[in-house]
């Protein structure tokens, strides 16, 4: 007969017989908890603090505090599932496991969990009160049994287990329904014998085991389900983390793996995953070059691909963050060197520069033995500054191109992303940022580092010519001003929605069909695996949303791919979100502050027909506003509203200002709280009036992206003169708001929170229908309209955004329609 997965559980998590004190307690590192019932006492370590809350005799003692520096205890009556619990760096909170368990052992004696209702849904009795029923059995007959409140419990050790007097008169008592807490902790191996426990090392981002069950004993959903809970956990997005099944991992690098639940009402909740006893090896081979992702790079470069020093990892200056050494122990976070904590691409940090807040490093893979050293810059040999022929073989150093304009780095993304080039060319020596022919080009050309100028020859002579300078006019810009375009062939923004008939590269090569797969060979851009790409025929297109605007696969069997050159639209749509060079902020990055006049020219103020201002929208064309659908509660006349455009101050005339009558309504028929406004005529667009960007996609914003929230505002101290304002603003996971000191699973799937987890702010107002904007190089993009939650100067009370990524189709088809 095997051994019950009961005890398999809890031979190790819960045993109280063996170990020290602390085994019966979970830690957490980090943070604290906000609770008026406890005690302080001074003691030496954790273990005489776990005893103190042992014999604690003022309350029920859940939880303890302890502070490393002040050598301080704090015994606690709630735990984190009763309570708000904030980041503290010099403090580690102890849980009793039993009152985090929400599954019985056995006949579940000692089970302390807050279910409050009978197997058939009647609500129980307070063990305290005498109505309906007259209780035998008492907090004051029985006070190790946990009788708390109307919790279910079994004081008498009765077999069918846990129970409860109920509230109904004509039924006394009932049993409640506790799941069993299955055995998944343990692993059997052929390395030793009978079953070893599955345990994780670090934050357990390298954890394979079984454990699919989380602390509270609820089931973990399954990474590729969308139900009960919607996410973006997935395979496709994280490959290489091990997301099977339903067992919990830690794929983003929190402090310990977790999983999205089964219950409607929890969102996700942490794993009970003991650490492993030996710490895992190092590899030596990372430290000078990077395999992979570079998660395990313990090298000493400690500046960015552009240039920017790197942010210590233990300050919070310029960048608040969370990447704290002491909470994250494994990763290497030592002074201000390049790592890759969570995942990313390639090891990245924050920046000493305040308007730039992270940045990937320029590290050389391992595979690449040409490039040497990490910590050693190669030594470049000496070439002549010449090129011979079309220059494929050139590997000089010029980094100038002819109009003077400095060549971008060919491993930067900012301001032109670079990424397809160099998985195109692996062999074309794109070092630096120094100019070459990677693509078979007329001469050797760069990216350039102007955000309106992508690409331009270099200034390099032939080396069998005698003249200073080169051809003035090259093909490439021939080829542009020769094509005459149809009214359809422009393009806006990077082209993405570009549905016009030109098939010819900018090189005048012929395009390949999309369908065909000759002369190459692609299995992934076809109409059938981007049906709403518009990849008909062999028509320049651009399916991936490349920064650098439409391409094709070519007819020349040379050249697999090449971009198209396709003129801009003459509208001011490619002009969306062009913000001018805003001013120094005269508060503190974390506070909201007077905004320059002029940097958010589309946050624009709704009014009613008494001229009152009652909310705020966001004009993303020239004549349509986006703001929330509540805001259109008053009346659904659109003569009721004005739109008043260009004005920094609600209560003084502007020159710049512009009035608008409102033509249309239109709510977004699911009851999502987002509305458009047709305007009855265009706006005259300018420096202080212009349209922001909606997102290109239907994914949410970057981690680490630099946002912004906008809203009129009252001046600090005074009731008049309502003034724009602004501040930066921390977009969360909705993981992190469904947590138990935060929303409590009250946010819907088109939503997502922000808001601020380690600090309040002196002042911060958010504004019903106005805009969040996330910058994006030299454009911001709006990714979410303000719902709720308008006060959000203290920390763990986010707001709430409609996403707007949600809606795009939406917004496109209504506009199109009316």
């Amino acid at each position: 007969m095997g051994i019950s997965k009961a005890a398999l559980l809890f031979l190790l998590v819960l045993s109280s017989v063996k170990g020290d004190v602390l085994d019966d307690y979970l830690r957490m590192d980090g943070v604290w908890i906000l609770t008026r019932n406890k005690q302080f006492y001074e003691t030496n370590n954790e273990i005489e603090c776990a005893e103190k809350c042992e014999a604690e005799r003022n309350f029920t003692c859940r939880a303890f505090l302890y502070t490393r520096k002040k050598l301080q205890c704090l015994t606690l009556a709630e735990n984190s599932k009763t309570t708000l619990i904030f980041s503290s760096t010099d403090s580690v909170l102890y849980e009793k496991r039993i009152y985090l368990l929400q599954c019985k052992r056995g006949i579940g004696k000692d089970y302390r969990g807050t279910e409050a209702k009978t197997w058939r849904g009647i609500p129980c009795q307070k063990w305290a009160e005498k109505t309906p029923h007259n209780p035998n059995i008492t907090p004051e007959k029985y006070p190790s049994a946990g009788l708390e409140e109307n919790y279910c419990r079994n004081p008498d050790d009765d077999v069918n287990g846990p129970w409860c007097y109920t509230t109904n008169p004509a039924i006394r008592f009932d049993y409640c329904n506790i799941p069993e807490c299955e055995g998944q902790v343990m692993q059997t191996t052929e390395a030793t014998e009978g079953p070893t426990v599955d345990c994780m090392m670090c934050n357990g981002e390298d954890y394979h085991g079984n454990v699919s069950r989380t602390e509270s004993g609820l089931e973990c959903q399954r990474w590729d389900a969308q139900e009960p809970h919607m996410h973006g956990y997935t395979l496709k997005h994280f490959p290489g983390k091990d997301l099977k099944m339903n067992y919990c991992r830690n794929p983003d690098g929190e402090l310990r793996p977790w999983c999205f639940t089964t219950s409607p009402t929890k969102r996700w909740e942490y794993c009970n995953i003991p650490r492993c006893t030996t710490r895992p090896r190092v590899s030596g081979l990372s430290s000078q070059c990077i395999s992979g992702h570079g998660e395990d790079y313990r090298g000493r470069i400690a500046i960015t691909e552009s240039g920017n020093i790197c942010q210590h990892w233990n300050m919070q200056f310029p960048h608040k963050h969370g990447w704290i050494p002491d909470r994250y122990p494994c990763k290497g976070l030592e002074e201000n060197y390049c790592r890759n904590p969570d995942g990313e691409k390639r090891p990245w940090c924050y920046t000493s520069n305040s308007s730039v807040r992270w940045e990937y490093c320029s590290i050389p893979r391992c595979d690449r033995t040409e490039q040497g050293s990490a910590d050693v810059p190669a030594q470049i040999p000496q070439v002549e500054e010449c090129y011979r022929d079309k220059g494929l073989s050139y590997r000089g150093t010029t980094s100038i191109t002819e109009s003077g304009r400095k060549c971008q780095a060919w491993n930067s993304k900012s301001p032109h992303n670079l990424e397809k080039i160099l998985k195109k060319f692996p062999n074309a020596d794109l070092r630096e940022n120094y100019c070459r022919n990677p693509d078979g080009d007329d001469r050797p050309w760069c990216f350039t580092t102007d955000p309106n100028r992508i690409w331009e020859y270099c200034n390099l002579r032939r080396c069998d010519d005698h003249t200073e300078e080169a051809t003035p006019n090259d093909q490439k810009e021939q080829s542009v001003v020769l094509t005459t375009p149809t009214t359809s062939d422009c393009i806006n923004g990077n082209g993405k929605d570009y549905r016009g008939t030109v098939a010819k590269t900018g090189n005048g090569r012929t395009c390949q069909e999309w369908s065909s797969q000759s002369p190459h060979s692609h299995k992934y851009f076809t109409p059938l695996t981007h049906p709403r790409a518009g990849l008909d025929k062999n028509y320049c297109r651009n399916p991936d949303g490349d920064v650098n605007g439409l391409w094709c696969f070519t007819t020349d069997p040379e050249k697999k791919w090449e971009y198209c050159e396709i003129p801009r639209c003459s509208s001011s749509d490619h002009d969306c979100g062009k913000f001018p060079m805003r001013s120094g902020r005269i508060c503190e990055q974390y506070d909201m502050c007077d905004a320059s006049p002029g940097s958010w020219p589309w946050h624009v103020s709704l009014r009613s027909s008494t001229n009152t201002h009652h909310c705020s929208g966001t004009l993303i064309h020239p004549q349509w506003v986006l703001t929330a659908a509540q805001c259109l509660q008053e009346s659904t006349d659109p003569s009721s509203y004005m739109v008043f455009l260009g004005i920094q101050n609600l209560n003084a005339a502007a020159p710049s200002l512009q009035i608008r009558s409102v033509q249309k309504l239109l709510k977004e028929p699911g009851g999502a709280d987002i509305a458009l406004l047709k305007l009855h005529s265009p706006v005259r667009i300018g420096d202080h009036v212009k349209p922001v960007c909606l997102p290109e996609t239907s994914l949410m914003v970057e981690r680490n992206s630099v946002c912004f929230l906008t809203a009129f505002g009252k001046t600090r101290g005074t009731n008049a003169g309502k003034t724009l304002k602004d501040i930066e603003f921390p977009v969360l996971e909705n993981r992190m708001c469904h947590r138990p000191g935060f929303l409590h699973g009250s946010i819907n799937n088109h939503e997502f929170c922000g808001g601020f987890t380690f600090r309040s702010v002196h002042y911060c107002e958010a504004e019903v229908g106005g805009p969040l904007v996330c910058q994006n190089k030299d454009r911001f993009v709006q990714y979410g309209v303000t719902s709720w939650g308008l006060d959000c100067s203290q920390p763990s009370k986010p707001t709430g955004f409609v996403q707007i990524p949600s809606f795009l189709s939406w917004i496109k088809n209504v506009m199109a329609a009316h």
